[in-house]
């Protein structure tokens, strides 16, 4: 077993029409054990900005806590909110220094740019970027994640269709991993409000 599957996870960010929408599954395993049902793989680095952890859950921790700690320096520095553009490469140049021995993750950054364009993004553990203008997914249930959204996803959805969509491709996808699911954890952005919810597995 790879140790980017130990804990088991489930990503995925799609952009809307001047919106867009991130969700994780809230499973944590020790392999096929579970050990918790309410794991945060989503955090949010300012309200147009979110990134989501999939992999080793230590190192996932351990390297948000680095990010935070620069997008500090950068907010006393700038005294402004970082563009998605930049925290992409900040990132990337993070996971980078540590290419001899990486963080085991693999990130997925979603935000609203300029003139609130959505921006998404997933990079390797080595932190070579990956850019769509769809969606991007992350974690042991990628490879179903990918069929879903293929199947699913329309370009310029407006937000509440958006987060229907996502959803669906989520608990779709997880039904089909042993190693993810519980439920979902969903983000829903657009330029003047954040939505949380809550997914409701299909077992739960």
């Amino acid at each position: 077993m790879s140790i980017f599957e130990y804990n088991g996870s489930a990503l995925v960010a799609m952009v809307g029409k001047n919106c867009f929408a991130i969700a994780s599954d809230r499973r944590l395993g020790v392999q096929l054990q579970t050990i918790a049902t309410d794991f945060q793989k989503i955090y949010r680095i300012h309200n147009k900005l979110f990134i989501g952890l999939a992999g080793l859950a230590t190192d996932a921790q351990t390297l948000y806590q680095r990010l935070v700690f620069r997008n500090k320096l950068y907010h006393l520095r700038e005294e402004r909110d970082m563009k998605p553009e930049t925290f992409a490469s900040l990132v990337s140049a993070v996971l980078y220094e540590k290419r001899f021995g990486p963080y085991f993750c693999q990130p997925v950054i979603a935000g609203l740019g300029d003139d609130d364009k959505p921006f998404i993004c997933t990079m390797d553990s080595i932190g070579a970027k990956e850019l769509a203008k769809d969606f991007v997914v992350a974690g042991t249930a990628s490879e179903s994640l990918y069929g879903a959204c293929e199947s699913m996803f329309k370009p310029d959805m407006e937000a509440e269709e958006l987060f229907e969509t996502i959803s669906q491709a989520l608990i779709s996808a997880v039904d089909r991993d042993c190693l993810s699911g519980w439920g979902g954890h969903v983000y829903l952005v657009t330029p003047t409000e954040v939505t949380e919810r809550i997914l409701k597995g299909r077992m739960d």
